[in-house]
């Protein structure tokens, strides 16, 4: 009888624990404004994502905050990044939103990095990318075979090393061999999507989650032709695309495309709050993260929007970033030369 009693009051007890728990976070997050800062201007697809999952997510967290986006442009997200691990108040009330390709630009020691990736706090991302890469109607070139034996140097756009505009562009310059010149400095792809409307580019690498919503217009007008899946395995949609293949011609190139691949697919839309937020803070967040991304109505505004959807978990995504910062000492001394 006494084990029985002692086993029904743990149960209690714990039971209270969590209630008490989910009181304190509810009142904590009551009439509060949580922020999400996003490392590029409005209009692009990471500002996309964000101001999606900022109309709903509100409702999944206890207490109900408001949530808003801000832009903190420049420096490839670079800024942002830093501002969430330096500036921001580790108390469960901003989220940043940059590219993960800074990852590798951390073990790749580019200057301006004030960050340590270790020790974010990882809420989830709302997709994993495949990157294409697209040529200006103005090309005349409707196929990789066409751009290869005319060995036409294209401009492409770029917003700096640690975005994939960039890092693959380059991967695809000095690995396969394409004749691409890159023009970085763009503040994001809203720009280098201007820049090439504009013919000041006439190439374009970018997500092909980015692309089908916020390019949509010059995929329909024929405006951009995709002739390559910058990826190691094929989007449902871009079967009929080539991948890199035999473009690579080394061991050594097929491990580099790999983990840049990678780089730019799992860990590339990170939520992340800064170190040392208070873990209970972390779970909640964690949980309305995935929560909002199985809403109904979210996942209808997102159909509409052509926003894709492949999400990834707070702890697989802390994994990823993880697996990326354990680079081969050889492959990151390679890379140094290729994100030069």
């Amino acid at each position: 009888m006494l084990k029985k009693v002692s086993a029904g009051l743990l149960v209690l007890v714990g039971f209270l624990l969590v209630v008490g728990q989910i009181s304190a976070q509810d009142q904590f997050y009551r009439g509060k404004v949580v922020r999400i800062i996003v490392g590029f201007p409005p209009g692009g697809g990471y500002d996309t994502y964000a101001r999606l999952i900022a109309r709903h997510m509100g409702k999944y967290v206890a207490g109900n905050p408001t949530v808003v986006v801000d832009n903190m442009s420049g420096a490839g997200s670079m800024i942002s990044a830093n501002h969430i691990f330096r500036v921001a108040k580790p108390d469960g009330l901003t989220i940043g939103h940059f590219i993960g390709g800074l990852f590798l630009q951390q073990i790749l020691g580019k200057p301006g990095i004030e960050f340590d990736a270790r020790k974010y706090e990882y809420i989830g991302a709302p997709a994993q990318d495949n990157f294409i890469m697209g040529l200006h109607k103005n090309t005349g070139f409707t196929s990789l075979q066409q751009w290869i034996a005319a060995k036409t140097v294209v401009k492409f756009g770029g917003a700096g090393f640690g975005a994939g505009t960039d890092d693959l562009t380059a991967v695809a310059r000095d690995v396969m061999g394409l004749p691409i010149q890159l023009v970085a400095g763009y503040k994001g792809t809203a720009d280098i999507r201007l820049a090439f409307n504009n013919g000041e580019i006439t190439g374009i690498t970018n997500s092909w989650q980015s692309t089908r919503s916020t390019w949509r217009n010059e995929l329909d007008t024929g405006l951009v032709n995709i002739v390559l899946q910058l990826a190691t395995k094929s989007h449902a949609e871009l079967t009929k695309h080539a991948l890199p293949g035999d473009l690579i011609k080394t061991d050594d190139g097929r491990k580099i495309f790999q983990a840049v691949a990678q780089v730019h697919g799992a860990s590339v839309r990170p939520f992340v709050l800064p170190p040392n937020t208070p873990k209970e803070r972390v779970q909640v967040l964690r949980k309305a993260f995935m929560d909002t991304l199985s809403d109904a109505d979210f996942v209808a505004e997102a159909k509409k929007g052509n926003i894709e959807l492949n999400p990834v978990n707070g702890e697989d995504l802390a994994k990823s970033v993880q697996s990326v910062l354990q680079l081969d000492k050889g492959l990151v001394a390679k890379l140094k030369e290729i994100l030069r």
